[in-house]
């Protein structure tokens, strides 16, 4: 499994259940990367998407509510039951949110990031990855502006002792 997240500066995630950075290259390459595989998430994070469940990809919702039904997604109680289910899929990504990612992040190998470079109020943040010795950060693998003049960069870190 690999987590995807967009941060900023302060390692920054969302606020009030939205991302804090409009950034539409940051949107295509979570599409392109994501794009057939297997998508795992929070209840919280699923709201978040204004069209419903993601289009090819199966969708994997974490919900404490033991009756909660998604069309066009599979809903779990509990992350061991998500993660047998999806055991056997050819590529897992972690998507949120907060909770799910400090949960999760000891199961994953790769995560793929994009750093916005300014700090903005959040209330929920990922795990600071370049203060964790257990992830090293590859070269930055393209960079821009958003349409706001935020400046980014995409970095992958590995978990220490893995490659590629």
């Amino acid at each position: 499994m690999d987590a995807i997240v967009s941060v900023t500066d302060d390692w920054g995630i969302g606020r009030n259940g939205n991302l804090l950075v409009r950034n539409r290259e940051d949107m295509r390459r979570f599409v392109r990367l994501t794009m057939g595989g297997t998508v795992l998430m929070g209840h919280s994070t699923f709201l978040s998407f204004p069209g419903g469940p993601l289009k090819g990809r199966r969708n994997v919702v974490l919900s404490r509510n033991p009756n909660l039904v998604i069309p066009g997604a599979e809903v779990f109680n509990n992350v061991d039951q998500a993660l047998v289910a999806t055991s056997g899929d050819e590529k897992v990504w972690l998507i949120g949110g907060e909770s799910l990612y400090r949960q999760l992040l000891p199961r994953c190998s790769h995560v793929y990031v994009t750093r916005n470079h300014v700090v903005v109020p959040a209330d929920a943040w990922f795990p600071n990855l370049d203060r964790d010795q257990a992830w090293v950060a590859g070269e930055p693998e393209g960079s821009g502006t958003t349409t706001a003049g935020v400046s980014f960069d995409f970095v992958t870190y590995a978990r220490a002792g893995e490659r590629g």
